[in-house]
């Protein structure tokens, strides 16, 4: 029963989600300073991490049961639940579903409108566009499906203050433009895996060169607009400002040193790097909004 457990846990790719939902709860906090006369209850907060974790879990496990085929071609996927067999197809598809619409159902019932609709936006969006139509037919599938990873945090500000801002258009944004760097590079580090299950990642149809100088453009766009942020609000402290501006340049170094030498090892420091960084960069944005409000 245990390691049936972990199966369906690793099914859900905690690590992915984790970080997802997180952008997503400092969406929330944000939007509650932010937003004159909003509240956020301990209730509110619950109901909407609960409607988080739901929905990048179950999008992550039907993204899985789509590529289980490919995924038992790939070695670094081969020995997952459902390409080993250890989950049957059906039953990932019945998790996955389940808790797809539930995490539609319990902001549309329990918060607004507007926070289940960028749920189900982010859904459709994840397995529709990338992993149904564009994963294994353009390279194009990570720009695409690249907007389910902005979703999160719509979900969480518009849960709290009920509206669009365009704060909340910047930091969903700011996941978005994040991604192409984040994947890409590992793209290079896997490109074997990749050309075995025929997935056109952008350096398999371009080549690792191109590829690489795309990630450098990628991070530099990264760089800039994660210091933009004064153009969307007046109170972001210097400290924000000087993580964006260091963590930034760290990333930009990197992607610039895997443009000169296209080296598997860079790209794979390069991946490591970025879910950390924006981990602390909301991290910060959350606590100098939190502190300076």
């Amino acid at each position: 029963m245990a390691a049936k457990l972990e199966d369906y846990w690793r099914l859900t790719k905690p690590r992915i989600w984790g970080l997802l939902v997180f952008t997503g709860l400092v969406a929330m906090l944000v939007a509650f300073k932010q937003t004159p006369g909003s509240s956020l209850t301990p209730g509110l907060f619950a109901t909407g991490a609960a409607a988080l974790v739901l929905g990048s879990a179950g999008a992550e496990v039907l993204t899985n049961y789509h590529d289980r085929d490919i995924d038992g071609v790939m070695k670094r996927t081969m020995k997952r639940a459902l390409p080993s067999g250890r989950i049957k197809p059906a039953n990932a598809l019945a998790f996955g579903m389940a808790m797809a619409v539930l995490s539609v159902l319990i902001p549309l019932l329990l918060i607004n409108a507007i926070s289940a609709g960028f749920m189900l936006l982010g859904l459709l969006d994840n397995v529709v566009v990338y992993s149904l139509l564009t994963k294994r037919r353009s390279w194009l599938n990570i720009i695409l499906g690249g907007i389910s990873g902005g979703m999160p945090v719509l979900v969480g500000y518009t849960a709290v203050a009920g509206a669009v801002t365009p704060l909340a258009l910047y930091m969903s944004a700011l996941v978005i433009v994040w991604i192409p760097t984040h994947i890409w590079s590992l793209a290079i580090f896997n490109r074997k895996d990749y050309e075995a299950a025929n997935v056109p990642m952008l350096p398999i149809v371009f080549g690792d060169r191109v590829a690489s100088v795309c990630i450098a453009g990628t991070s530099a766009l990264l760089a800039v607009f994660s210091v933009a942020i004064f153009l969307f609000t007046p109170n972001v402290s210097i400290f924000y400002t000087l993580t964006a501006i260091v963590l930034g340049g760290v990333v930009l170094a990197y992607s610039t040193k895997l443009a000169l030498t296209q080296n598997n090892r860079t790209a794979w420091t390069l991946f490591k790097l970025t879910s950390p960084y924006l981990a602390v960069i909301f991290f910060v944005l959350g606590l100098t909004v939190w502190v300076t409000q």
